[in-house]
């Protein structure tokens, strides 16, 4: 999962428009440089799109917002496959992007 914090957000709003396309260029090299481990990707539309839905005790409780009030979102994933975290983490090493990237097994 492709973690975006506060601070690379602005950052990327911050950029003049060659910077910005130079950016996403960097992604999608990275996308075309992995497309043989990658087996699905999308990008997350904008937290304040997101609603969350509370399960527990009583009725669900359904808000407008993210599942938590943090300063870091998740803004995008991809499935890959691989032999083992080592080669996750080697894929994950050179994503040029957000500072943040979480790995998950699948189940």
């Amino acid at each position: 999962m492709f973690i975006e914090t506060e601070q690379f957000a602005a950052q990327l709003e911050a950029m003049d428009e060659l910077e910005q396309q130079a950016a996403y260029a960097a992604v999608a090299q990275w996308f075309a440089d992995h497309a043989g481990k990658i087996t699905h990707h999308t990008h997350l539309a904008p937290v304040h799109t997101a609603t969350t839905v509370r399960l527990g005790q009583g009725e669900p409780v359904i808000t407008d917002g993210p599942f938590v009030e943090g300063k870091e979102v998740v803004s995008g994933f991809a499935e890959v496959e691989v032999a083992d975290l080592d080669e996750a983490l080697k894929i994950a090493r050179s994503w040029p992007a957000c500072p943040i990237v979480e790995i998950r097994p699948a189940s």
